[in-house]
């Protein structure tokens, strides 16, 4: 869908759909007064006017329609009370508004912008109805043969202010791109296992950069390659499947890189399909674990919305790419795999194998000398215990990167909780036979264990946080800019802003 901005009010004047937003009534029970400010006063006074417009309170997600004065079909939409009016309840209402009108036939919708302005700001405001129409709009349909869509391919936005005109344009691309990224990371997501396994997966990656992302460099290792690099335990996930392994590692450079430009590196799990391996799932459990790579879609969508967005630092992207399967070659429960770092390892849990493709491509993020390292991974099911399935765990080892980055959630609206690593669960992930062993105890802060396994990939003094998206990586039926099912594309936003705008 299209975004069309109009500042002279052209487009908005001859839609078939004007759409209107006003707040909450105001005043003693016998004097409510209508709240809020439209571009076209005309229209306002005729709304004032109308008998329906009584019995409209204004409360959030309320809506009315009616005709205007020129014949034109008008719906008034609820923002609720004006102090309580802000961003997310701003994308929250666009979404139900954008659902209640693609069902209907008009060819032509127009939003006047600024009637919808609860936070203050011209350009902000342009930026989040972009961006909740984007989100709210998407669609995994590819393998439909029927096919809804709304009868408009554009809305237009009105916003009555010319001077703004340069400050509206740069905020809704940087929205545009962002949702874009987005989207794109929700289709990897969506996408089925048997069209995306590792090696297609690589090369959508590969041609996405090419085609959308200019200077950054792309470096993809093979099951060779990660011989070389002595990858054994992300060899050992790999080694019941039928596509070979994949690390794509992304890099960006802004074009004025100084030798005290912060770096930033990303790792994420891109698990295409997790049978669980020898230590089965059972098949209700299997069904949906193609959404075992979110997190290397979260992060590749951050990246390369950062990338469009100009981010002032370096950042690097690894992605590590692989299925879990059962063959007569798939590891056994029980073997020991020497971790690229050293470390011998206990598989005790094929099933555990989030954190052994993790560990290594961990490891080798470290050895890029970032000051600064995010992992993303769908790891765990004790998260949704913990948090449930809106809210982002995140774990780490230095308090200051995880407060920013959660304070980048807050500005995004995106909920994430700091879940502590504590010495006794460091002791729980030791083997007897070997280093590690890639378990914790059943039922004993699953979350947490396997941060404190992962912790130990992690050298050259790096500030690293582990964000477990197990719950909020798909099916957020609660936010009506996301899909009731299938990827959500949370924390995306966040990680954005941090790639773009951190301290």
């Amino acid at each position: 869908m299209k975004i069309e901005l109009d500042f002279s009010s052209e487009h908005f004047d001859k839609a078939d759909l004007k759409v209107v937003a006003c707040y909450e009534k105001e005043g003693k029970e016998k004097d409510k007064t209508f709240q809020g400010s439209w571009s076209n006063k005309d229209l306002m006074s005729h709304f004032k006017g109308l008998r329906s417009s009584n019995s409209f309170s204004g409360s959030s997600g309320e809506f009315l329609t009616f005709t205007g004065p020129e014949g034109e079909t008008v719906l008034a939409v609820g923002l609720g009370n004006k102090k309580d009016a802000k961003a997310e309840q701003l994308r929250k209402t666009i979404a139900k508004t954008y659902h209640a009108v693609a069902g209907k036939k008009f060819k032509t919708v127009a939003i006047d912008a600024l009637s919808f302005n609860c936070v203050n700001d011209k350009a902000k405001v342009a930026e989040l109805i972009c961006e909740s129409l984007q989100l709210s709009a998407y669609r995994f349909d590819k393998y439909l043969a029927s096919k809804k869509t709304p009868a408009f391919k554009k809305i237009c936005l009105f916003v009555d202010d010319k001077k703004s005109k340069k400050s509206v344009e740069k905020a809704v691309e940087k929205a545009l791109n962002v949702t874009e990224s987005v989207n794109f990371a929700r289709d990897l997501v969506n996408e089925a296992p048997n069209v995306l396994h590792s090696e297609g997966y690589a090369k959508t990656i590969e041609a996405d950069v090419k085609k959308n992302l200019k200077g950054v460099k792309v470096k993809t290792l093979g099951k060779a390659e990660l011989k070389k690099e002595k990858m054994n335990l992300f060899l050992s996930v790999n080694a019941g499947s039928a596509y070979g392994p994949r690390l794509v590692h992304l890099t960006y450079t802004p074009k004025k890189a100084t030798k005290n430009t912060k770096h930033i590196a990303m790792v994420g799990k891109g698990l295409t399909f997790d049978t669980g391996g020898y230590s089965l799932k059972p098949g209700g459990a299997m069904m949906g674990m193609k959404f075992d790579m979110a997190g290397s879609a979260t992060v590749y969508g951050a990246f390369r919305a950062a990338v469009l967005n100009n981010s002032p630092y370096k950042i690097t992207c690894i992605l590590g790419m692989t299925d879990n399967a059962v063959s007569s070659t798939a590891t056994m429960p029980d073997s020991i795999v020497k971790a690229r770092n050293g470390l011998n390892v206990e598989i005790l849990n094929t099933d555990a194998e989030g954190r052994l493709v993790l560990a290594d491509c961990l490891d080798y993020a470290c050895d890029q000398k970032p000051d600064y390292l995010i992992d993303a991974a769908t790891l765990t099911g004790a998260c949704l215990v913990a948090l449930g399935s809106q809210v982002c765990a995140v774990l780490g080892n230095d308090d200051k990167w995880i407060n920013q980055l959660r304070t980048h959630a807050k500005k995004q609206d995106e909920y994430m909780w700091q879940l502590p690593i504590i010495p006794e669960w460091r002791d729980d992930m030791k083997s007897q036979i070997a280093d590690l062993k890639n378990i914790g105890t059943a039922g004993r802060a699953g979350t947490a264990t396997a941060a404190a396994f992962l912790e130990n990939f992690i050298k050259n003094d790096v500030k690293w946080a582990h964000l477990d998206i197990a719950g909020v990586g798909d099916s957020q039926a609660h936010l009506p800019y996301c899909p009731s099912k299938g990827a959500s594309g949370l924390i995306v936003r966040t990680l954005h802003d941090a790639l773009t705008n951190g301290k």
